[in-house]
């Protein structure tokens, strides 16, 4: 690589919308001398009945560009029609060595990428890790990006054997998410604090895949002193609080809504224990869970499901329970609240599995290493 031209990489990610989320990854990539980085964004998005305004621009070392999208939410595709009006004129100012895509390979953002790529390197970053065939013409898209595709960051060896299976063959580097360790910190707890009870949480959507009423099923077997705080909003939640107060449950559970990644962090540090018991489905596999290794973070160990990637992103953080089985969840709750040297000892592996696999640090190596592979790969690692 010459030490005169830094290669030039344009990330389209419309979850680096948040600064506190998504945007933090790049921070770490452009400290980086030998790379230019432009970051391209959506104005406006829309997920999971929320819309987010794009936050002000706190970039360090890089380039952000805020553009229009058209087709944000539509039909039973959701955001995966989105495309950038602007795409083609910025791509052609900048003329990149190397477009990474935080984009599925079927969404006609990443279609709308590869037609106007000109000679940079195609690097994708993939999260599905459920084999399915997509309706027309998401299906052929997503072959033909597979193709025409240098480099893939993988979130998961599910995600891996999806892209595999559709027909990809070249090199993939896996990726997993970061946390931010500044935010995201051990706080200790004192005696009075606890309050001789065990304190479990959940952070997230509150729909039936998630798994929450086998929580609150876990909690009714045993009347050990186990309360669980729920932070979300979801579809599920009027159910949720009619099932807690069916199963006389209204002393140990609480509801909260969405906070700021400092209110989340807050949360996860009052509490000894997350739960995260997704349940497989035809069109639902865990992932990653990205609040697993916030709640590790805050040297809390987590309680997961065997759903997707849950076991592996846990490691030695915490524990693994079968799906849709509150009896074995409340044997393995029990057994934790007797047990306050196990839980102390979880809670530093979990703090060590966060520090070792999942900083920002390790996010942009990985981005970093795919991308000057697919500048190899097209033939400019040079201006």
């Amino acid at each position: 690589m010459s030490s005169a031209a830094p290669l030039r990489i344009v990330s389209i990610a419309h979850p680096a919308v948040s600064n506190a989320a998504g945007r933090l990854r790049y921070r770490y990539l452009a400290s980086r001398n030998d790379i230019e980085l432009h970051l391209v964004l959506p104005a406006v998005w829309k997920e999971f009945g929320r819309t987010v305004v794009a936050e002000p621009r706190q970039e360090i070392g890089y380039t952000t560009h805020v553009l229009p999208i058209r087709l944000p939410h539509a039909g039973p595709m959701n955001w995966y029609l989105h495309f950038y009006p602007g795409l083609r004129r910025l791509l052609r100012k900048l003329d990149p060595d190397v477009i990474h895509l935080w984009e599925e390979p079927w969404s006609i953002v990443a279609l709308q990428a590869q037609m106007l790529r000109a000679r940079a390197g195609l690097v994708l970053e993939v999260d599905q890790n459920i084999l399915k065939r997509l309706p027309p013409p998401f299906e052929a898209i997503r072959k033909y990006l597979l193709l025409h595709t240098d480099h893939v960051l993988s979130r998961s060896p599910d995600a891996t054997a999806v892209v595999r299976a559709r027909g990809y063959r070249g090199p993939v580097t896996p990726i997993g998410y970061g946390v931010d360790l500044t935010t995201f910190t051990p706080v200790p707890k004192s005696a009075a604090e606890r309050n001789g009870l065990f304190r479990i949480g959940y952070v997230g959507r509150l729909v039936e895949e998630k798994g929450l009423d086998d929580a609150l099923d876990a909690l009714a077997m045993d009347r050990a002193p186990v309360s669980l705080s729920i932070m979300g909003e979801g579809p599920q939640e009027a159910k949720l609080r009619q099932r807690v107060q069916q199963l006389g449950l209204s002393d140990r559970v609480s509801f909260r809504g969405w906070g700021p990644p400092a209110e989340v962090a807050s949360f996860l540090q009052s509490l000894d224990a997350l739960v995260l018991l997704t349940r497989t489905t035809n069109a639902v596999r865990e992932q990653f869970g990205r609040v697993i290794i916030e709640a590790q973070a805050c040297g809390v160990p987590v309680i997961g499901s065997t759903s997707g990637a849950i076991p592996d992103v846990v490691g030695d953080g915490g524990w693994i329970v079968p799906e849709r089985d509150p009896a074995r969840l409340s044997e393995l709750l029990k057994a934790i609240a007797q047990d306050p040297a196990l839980l102390q000892a979880k809670g530093l592996a979990a703090r060590a599995n966060v520090q070792a696999r999942f900083t920002y640090e390790a996010v942009a190596a990985a981005v970093d290493t795919a991308c000057k592979a697919a500048a190899e790969a097209v033939g400019h690692c040079k201006r």
